[in-house]
């Protein structure tokens, strides 16, 4: 496990979990968001963010969390040896877009940039988790099942799902 995409719907948890496993194998963490959103929420130049991106891909080791365009979300799934794609049911997501907003009235949310506007990302988040369950998830879905011939495959679809994943990784870091 070197290079890690964290991936799924918007709310699903890829924040939380990717730091938490960036904690637990010591691979440098990557935040799509931060590489693709200036402070207070304004988009970086596509070629700056593409540019960016693409010399991350190069690294060895990395945990990229996120979504970011998608071009570089199929580029990042593919040079990965390791997926991680969080699959919750859909209510699941906008409970936690929803959870994610009103906590982030004390705690900015994690992996966003600084000041980004809390009401209009969860707005925007509202309208992803639709958007991505209707066109972007069956693809992902068929993409994991594929993927699993050549690659190191999680597809976690509960809050029980991700713990088992935990105590795996805390498991597999014992035995290395």
């Amino acid at each position: 496990m070197n290079r890690v995409a964290v991936f799924g719907n918007a709310g699903g948890g890829k924040s939380t979990l990717s730091k938490r496993l960036a904690e637990m194998t010591g691979l440098p963490l990557v935040a799509i968001d931060l590489l693709k959103y200036k402070p207070s929420g304004g988009e970086v130049p596509y070629e700056e963010y593409k540019a960016v991106h693409d010399q991350l891909l190069q690294q060895n080791q990395w945990i990229i969390d996120g979504y970011g365009s998608l071009d570089t979300v199929w580029e990042r799934l593919e040079i990965a040896d390791t997926l991680v794609y969080l699959d919750m049911p859909v209510l699941q997501h906008y409970w936690w877009v929803t959870k994610r907003f009103l906590k982030g009235f004390l705690v900015p949310p994690e992996g966003w940039p600084k000041n980004s506007p809390l009401l209009q990302g969860t707005l925007n988040s509202y309208y992803t988790v639709w958007l991505c369950n209707k066109k972007l998830t069956p693809k992902y879905r068929e993409y994991v099942n594929q993927a699993k011939e050549t690659k190191r495959v999680y597809h976690l679809q509960s809050p029980n799902d991700v713990e088992e994943f935990y105590r795996t990784i805390k498991i597999v870091n014992s035995e290395q």
